[in-house]
């Protein structure tokens, strides 16, 4: 077996039995991908099913050299990982290169977050006098409201909006859906953006059920987002650095600050595990310090 005929194998497993997003296959061949690279920039004739423990050392050593990231070689790594083990489990390989190779030890970084202030801020800077504004007002307000990934916003359906009920239908990773609420403020200026906006555009064929269009009638793509509150951080002259991910990341530290239950929050994220939620715990306990600081006479 060549590299070529591996990685069509192992798309085609990640797609067809473990229904992953397309961004998540395209995360997993991107690192076999440098694997395979590897053996091609040092000269080395190995296939898939000829890699060893020490092949992979020299890897590791190669990827650390390249100036990666902790983070970013255990997730390399962790691609490499799923792609011996589909092997084995396809009676390809026998044995697992992987099984002594261990992932480098990850510092946990603290996710970025904004204080309440600084999400009003960014809310009253938008112009609602404008199509798109109204339409970017929806979003953000959206986005907060609800905790969502950028993934899920541009993907949000009519047909999984509740008003009366306050709740939407959210498509997350590994295709799974699960019911988050969704705040009056949200439900709002939704409500204003498809009365307002959305009733009044040509939409294209196909794109009827997404909420939030572009001015030709088509759903809106990631970078989109990305880019509307990259210019609306730089309105306001936000020093932070700020994405999409911000917003979930901010709804997530406000709920647990005001006293939220951890299961509950982890449930509104889609987190499958309670360790992925647990960093907002640390998150918490430095706004605790926070507040001693400023409040406490003996701090």
């Amino acid at each position: 077996m060549n590299w070529s005929t591996g990685l069509k194998q192992f798309q085609a497993y990640l797609q067809l039995e473990k229904s992953l997003s397309g961004n998540s296959v395209e995360a997993y061949l991107r690192d076999v991908k440098k694997l395979y690279q590897y053996f091609e920039l040092t000269q080395q004739k190995v296939g898939p099913l000829e890699v060893q423990p020490i092949h992979l050392h020299g890897f590791l050593e190669w990827i650390n050299e390249l100036g990666m990231t902790s983070h970013s070689q255990a997730r390399t790594l962790s691609g490499i990982r799923a792609f011996f083990k589909f092997l084995i489990m396809e009676d390809l390989l026998h044995a697992d290169p992987m099984e002594t190779i261990e992932a480098p030890k990850l510092q946990r970084k603290l996710p970025d977050t904004l204080s309440y202030d600084e999400i009003v801020m960014l809310f009253e800077a938008v112009d609602v006098s404008t199509p798109e504004g109204t339409r970017n007002k929806a979003m953000l307000e959206t986005l907060y409201s609800s905790g969502l990934r950028v993934s899920e916003l541009i993907e949000l359906k009519l047909s999984n909006l509740y008003e009366d009920l306050g709740f939407v239908r959210v498509t997350g990773k590994g295709s799974k859906e699960r019911l988050v609420p969704i705040g009056r403020d949200a439900l709002k200026y939704i409500r204003l953006y498809l009365d307002g906006v959305r009733r009044h555009q040509t939409i294209k064929k196909g794109q009827e059920d997404f909420i939030f269009l572009n001015r030709r009638g088509s759903s809106l793509t990631r970078v989109m987002v990305f880019n509307i509150i990259k210019d609306l951080s730089a309105k306001v002259g936000m020093q932070k650095s700020i994405s999409p991910h911000t917003f979930r990341h901010s709804f997530a530290t406000h709920l647990i600050e005001g006293g939220a239950d951890l299961r509950a929050v982890q449930e509104m994220l889609g987190h499958e595990s309670i360790t992925t939620t647990e960093i907002y715990t640390h998150l918490d306990r430095d706004y605790l310090k926070q507040v001693i600081h400023e409040f406490h006479p003996r701090s």
